[in-house]
């Protein structure tokens, strides 16, 4: 493919309709090529008609671009009382992040025009995500604490992104953008492993990553402050009361990012 490319950006007729931003017209196969020939002047931001569409560019682009980021939309629509999958809302914030922190090469983002238009929080990025290694010190109850601030949900048995559980001095989480969850084996306040394990059998699999990284699993998380206001806007709409009540108690509800406009 990059062959191809590399062809295509010696064309006399396509490097003048890209410099002189001329329309052009071609089947679809040939817009990442395209989209790559012209990310190496300047980042991009392409959007396209839907989220499979989506999905496959930025399958398209990874084979011929450096830095692909794909910044999808919610499967749900915003005055729903449905919540956005967790690796939805992960990857999402995974690629604000990159923004914001990596400025050596020129980026391009494929998003649907859905999550275009969707307003977002303009904070997502600021909190550093929580990285952990083998050999690293860490106190058990502090990271407890830290999963459920992101919204992970604690159970005794872990089956699906966005959950974990505690067993004595062992803790298991199933990060939102990860194939398989990880169980993170505590001696006192030192890390002694992080493995893979599998859903069905619940066995571990093989050491994971040098560095896992802990994103969040909703882009509402319930501070202090979202919890206050929650609280204060019970009386002022009655017929949410039921929701804002949990929210001002700190229980994640589904469908609770429909207030996001109320509350940030």
């Amino acid at each position: 493919m990059k062959l191809v490319r590399d062809a295509l950006a010696t064309d006399p007729h396509i490097c003048d309709a890209l410099e002189t931003k001329k329309r052009i017209i071609g089947p679809a196969s040939l817009h990442p090529f395209l989209a790559s020939i012209l990310a190496a002047q300047l980042p991009l931001l392409i959007v396209t008609s839907s989220s499979r569409s989506s999905e496959d560019f930025v399958s398209d682009l990874r084979e011929l671009h450096e830095q692909v980021l794909e910044f999808p939309a919610w499967e749900t629509l915003p005055h729903e009382r449905l919540s956005p999958r967790s690796d939805t809302v992960a990857q999402r914030i995974a690629t604000l992040i990159e923004l914001k922190n990596n400025k050596s090469h020129n980026p391009i983002v494929v998003t649907p025009v859905r999550g275009l238009i969707h307003r977002i929080i303009n904070s997502l990025a600021e909190k550093p995500v929580r990285e952990l290694t083998v050999g690293s010190q860490c106190d058990l109850k502090e990271l407890i604490d830290h999963l459920g601030e992101l919204a992970y949900q604690r159970t005794d048995l872990v089956e699906r992104r966005g959950e974990f559980a505690v067993r004595g001095g062992i803790v298991d989480v199933f990060l939102p953008l990860a194939a398989q969850p990880v169980r993170i084996d505590f001696f006192g306040d030192e890390i002694e492993d992080i493995s893979y394990f599998d859903v069905a059998g619940q066995r571990t699999t093989g050491a994971a990553g040098e560095v896992i990284k802990i994103l969040p699993c909703r882009e509402l998380l319930l501070t202090s402050e979202v919890r206050a206001k929650a609280k204060a806007l019970i009386t002022e709409f009655p017929h949410a009361s039921e929701i804002l009540e949990k929210l001002s108690e700190g229980i994640a509800s589904e469908g609770m990012e429909s207030f996001i406009p109320l509350l940030v």
